[in-house]
């Protein structure tokens, strides 16, 4: 059976980060550019955004055992804010961390962050882009938040981006997009180290259009790529290399994926709609998908614990 693409939310300018809430059985993902961040309920069609003042959001990642809390990326801070997922403010906000401090970083930002399986956070910067398209290259770095400190692992990142983890091998998938690979490291999950880079997927060799953005893993361990500028979705086993599935979609820029619904076995993929080189993209781009039939389950979104 093929996969069927549905269109579930309104359109944003980079949505980005999709998180499945299993216990409200909620998508939140956020919309960078727009500096929202969003909440939709599938069982209930109903979708809710907030505005949060003080720079592109990277991501959004729910807090451990606090209700309505989130871990957020705004600009180069680290903040813990607190939403009820109805209003049209934040009720509350705290500065955890500020990264990129030195002389020649300061115009970077968080562009993607998720927790790792022991709900360490994981996020990484990239340099400014004055006009879409045009980055500032090797500016970026992948941190790590753990009991409040803050630890640089990777340094001279473009742009910092899809992050997975599979406990069963001890391994951590990590793009930096510009590479056009995904990589692999050994990860130690009781240190949050990791080391040993390798490239188990690259874009080049397997001829696929644009770059990788962000990305998830199923349960058999396999990853989900999204291509950015490639209008498509990328099922790829990173223990051969192979390329298994490809999802091609009604939008170019296909940004980041996520598994979700009761059974885990909903595709929801986020998608922009940025003008790059005078090139406008038309609906359905910067809508959030929704894939079903795909034959593949998902593993659990992990919250952030601090």
């Amino acid at each position: 059976m093929s996969p069927t693409i549905d269109i579930v939310t309104e359109r944003v300018k980079l949505g980005e980060g999709p998180h499945w809430d299993i216990p409200t059985q909620t998508l939140y993902y956020v919309d960078i550019l727009g500096q929202t961040l969003h909440k939709y309920v599938p069982s209930t069609d109903t979708h809710a955004k907030v505005r949060i003042e003080g720079g592109p959001i990277g991501f959004a990642v729910p807090v451990e055992g606090k209700k309505n809390t989130f871990v957020i990326g705004l600009g180069r801070k680290i903040e813990e804010i607190v939403w009820d997922g109805v209003s049209s403010h934040v009720q509350h906000t705290k500065t955890l961390a500020a990264v990129d401090n030195e002389e020649g970083f300061t115009n970077n930002r968080f562009n993607d962050g998720k927790a790792d399986p022991t709900g360490r956070l994981w996020a990484g910067t990239m340099g400014p882009e004055p006009v879409v398209g045009q980055l500032e290259p090797y500016k970026g770095t992948l941190y790590t938040l753990d009991c409040n400190q803050v630890k640089a692992h990777l340094k001279t990142i473009s742009i910092s981006n899809g992050l997975a983890w599979n406990v069963q091998l001890k391994k951590m998938y990590y793009i930096d997009s510009p590479l056009r690979t995904v990589d692999q490291f050994d990860y130690d999950m009781v240190k949050g180290e990791i080391c040993n880079k390798k490239v188990i997927f690259d874009f080049e060799r397997n001829n696929i259009p644009g770059i990788p953005d962000g990305m998830t893993i199923d349960s058999d361990g396999n990853l989900w790529v999204a291509v950015f500028s490639g209008a498509r979705l990328l099922k790829v086993n990173p223990n051969t290399s192979e390329l298994l599935t490809t999802i091609h979609f009604p939008a170019q820029q296909i940004t980041s994926a996520t598994f979700g619904g009761p059974n885990l076995d909903e595709l929801y993929v986020t998608s922009a709609q940025l003008v790059i080189d005078g090139k406008t993209q038309p609906a359905p781009a910067g809508a959030v998908f929704k894939v079903t039939g795909t034959g593949s389950k998902g593993v659990p979104c992990v919250n952030v614990k601090l």
